[in-house]
């Protein structure tokens, strides 16, 4: 038996939990306050995942860089490979907030979305 502790970060209480692993596979989860904590935890120690956000250059518009995340998590091993396709591309305005700006990237299935507007010159 192994066991890790987390803070959650599910909710603003950011509960303490201790997580319990036979065999790679989860067994019980104390600690939380609220069910978010044990989706959390559970999902944190097997198959851990984020929300990447970052800038992209945009050409022709009003600002020089749009604000953009994936639409989804992705797993948190492949965040260096998202960083990396983010910073290679180049858009061009207009945007809106919800457009696609890069699809499937790094090969996840999740597409890159703008967070904000730029408009054109």
């Amino acid at each position: 038996m192994e066991t890790r502790e987390l803070t959650c970060i599910g909710c603003p209480m950011g509960c303490l939990l201790t997580v319990t692993l036979d065999g790679g596979e989860v067994t019980e989860v104390k600690g939380n306050t609220c069910a978010k904590g044990d989706i959390y935890a559970r999902k944190e120690v097997v198959n851990p995942t984020r929300i990447v956000t970052s800038t992209v250059k945009i050409t022709g518009g009003d600002k020089e860089r749009i604000s953009v995340k994936t639409a989804n998590d992705i797993p948190k091993s492949k965040i260096f490979e998202v960083m990396k396709d983010i910073d290679a591309a180049t858009v061009p305005a207009p945007a809106k907030i919800g457009d696609v700006l890069i699809k499937d990237v790094a090969g996840t299935g999740v597409d890159v979305i703008a967070t904000r507007n730029v408009e054109a010159v």
